[in-house]
């Protein structure tokens, strides 16, 4: 009987031999901390005082603006934009990724062939070995003696800790976050063509307004010298008026210069040499985007790409920790092959004296030296914290930029009423000034302040325009809009 148990425990030394590692190898596994964002489960109810249900994210950009010119721009930049496309390239790079994680957990199956000659030396054993099997089954081997082979195998590491499949998971998560980057970039570039378009349209007006300021100063400028002539100016009050008109003049170059830049970068956003940008010709001033509805806070998640690609990075750093927490466990791995083998082809597929095959198992575990595990197991780790923070970073910076844009397009409503009282007044003053200035009853500096304040407040009401459509665009990309 006892000569019975220590023949079994014999025969099951292996396994238990198989068992301590794996309990080493459990017993040395680490925890992995919870995948948890306080920062999103405190998000606040809404936006400031807004009760708005609706969400203007939620509208494509084909619908959110009207102008034809402008969604032709649009849409040549996304076909031709180079960062765009150097994007998609990255994101064609993670699918492969994808595909190559995915090949990882299954078999790996191929063909091997050969062909070669060898000759041993006399006095060593292989050499011995030939000598006294010089003639077998009436047969002389040749020398030197060949070796062919033909046949096929087939490794398959079994994936029994899933660190191969958290691996692909992982790639799979990587190649979404990348392709919500792209849809972020698209956001981004929507935003600047619209507001590059509409700071071109306003440049037009800004010159348009100048060269009317031109006309009214050549105006003035006439009456000036008429008065001069007569005795009742002198040549200082012509070279007053002269000097103004030059003035305007500069300032006209300096828009026409503008506008050749803004032109120019918006051909090389939407990807092409420079050329004239088509514009429509409606006054600006009559020119207005439709309103933008915020929703409530937590619809940011699901709309702002930025903040999907984080969340999206971050469940990915998550699986990698998983996975780097695997290689602790023992691997198991499984090695076939089959085949034909001889050393003359004449006899490769003689059965069974050809045929070769093989068939082994194997289990690995690292007991000694796990520095390498353990770096992997902690960088992981710091990635996954290091990416939480992060995604906190970008919910908050968007709930912030949000609050900050609808401040913005508030307030920029009510300065453009101001401006334009502002402009009406001063408008009226020219005419007056002018008036006065005929009858004697205002001197010639009264009338140039007027004009140069009126052409300053023209301007101005031009830029405050521009900035409020900008504002209105900056909070249509801030939500996730485009």
């Amino acid at each position: 009987m006892i000569s019975i148990f220590i023949d079994k425990v014999k025969s099951y030394r292996g396994l238990v031999v198989i068992c301590g590692f794996m309990l080493l190898s459990v017993a040395a596994c680490k925890s992995i901390e919870p995948l948890e964002s306080e920062l999103v489960k405190e998000v606040p109810p809404a936006f400031q005082a807004s009760e708005d249900s609706m969400n203007t994210a939620q509208k494509d950009y084909k619908q959110y603006f009207k102008d034809p010119y402008l969604l032709a721009l649009i849409d040549s930049a996304m076909a031709n934009n180079q960062e765009l496309n150097i994007l998609l390239q990255e994101i064609d790079i993670d699918k492969a990724e994808v595909r190559a994680r995915k090949g990882e957990y299954l078999p790996s199956i191929g063909l091997e062939a050969g062909a070669g000659a060898e000759k041993a030396a006399r006095y060593t054993r292989d050499g011995v070995v030939e000598a006294n099997n010089e003639i077998r089954d009436g047969k002389d081997f040749p020398e030197p003696l060949g070796n062919y082979m033909l046949g096929a195998y087939a490794s398959w590491e079994i994936d029994v800790w899933k660190k191969l499949r958290n691996a692909k998971k992982s790639a799979v998560l990587e190649y979404l976050a990348t392709t919500e980057g792209r849809n972020y970039m698209r956001t981004l570039l929507i935003s600047e063509v619209a507001s590059s378009y509409y700071r071109l349209i306003a440049l037009d007006n800004q010159l348009k307004i100048v060269n009317q300021n031109i006309e009214i100063q050549m105006r003035a400028l006439k009456i000036v010298k008429l008065e001069k002539d007569a005795a009742q100016l002198t040549e200082l009050a012509v070279r007053r008026f002269e000097a103004e008109v030059a003035k305007s003049r500069s300032l006209q170059f300096k828009i026409q210069q503008d506008i050749v830049e803004v032109e120019n970068h918006l051909n090389c956003v939407v990807g092409r040499y420079p050329q004239k940008v088509e514009r429509t010709d409606v006054s600006f001033e009559d020119m207005d985007l439709d309103s933008v509805y915020v929703g409530v806070p937590s619809q940011l998640i699901q709309n702002r790409p930025d903040i999907r690609a984080s969340e999206l990075k971050m469940e990915a750093a998550h699986l990698n920790v998983k996975s780097a927490r695997a290689s602790f466990y023992p691997s198991l791995s499984f090695d076939a092959g089959l085949g034909f083998q001889a050393y003359q082809a004449a006899f490769w597929f003689q059965s069974p004296e050809s045929i070769i095959y093989g068939l082994a198992a194997k289990m690995m575990a690292p007991l000694v030296n796990r520095n390498a595990i353990n770096a992997a197991f902690n960088a992981a780790n710091a990635k996954q914290k290091a990416l939480l923070i992060e995604y906190e970073r970008t919910v908050l910076n968007a709930f912030i930029e949000v609050s900050t844009k609808m401040s913005k397009v508030q307030n920029l409503q009510s300065e453009y009423k101001m401006k334009e009282q502002q402009v009406s007044a001063l408008n009226r003053s020219i005419d007056i000034s002018i008036g006065l200035f005929k009858s004697a009853r205002a001197d010639y500096m009264e009338v140039l302040l007027t004009q140069r304040e009126a052409l300053e407040a023209k301007v101005e009401l031009i830029e405050t325009r521009q900035e409020q459509l900008e504002a209105q665009i900056e909070l249509y990309q801030a939500l996730g809009g485009g």
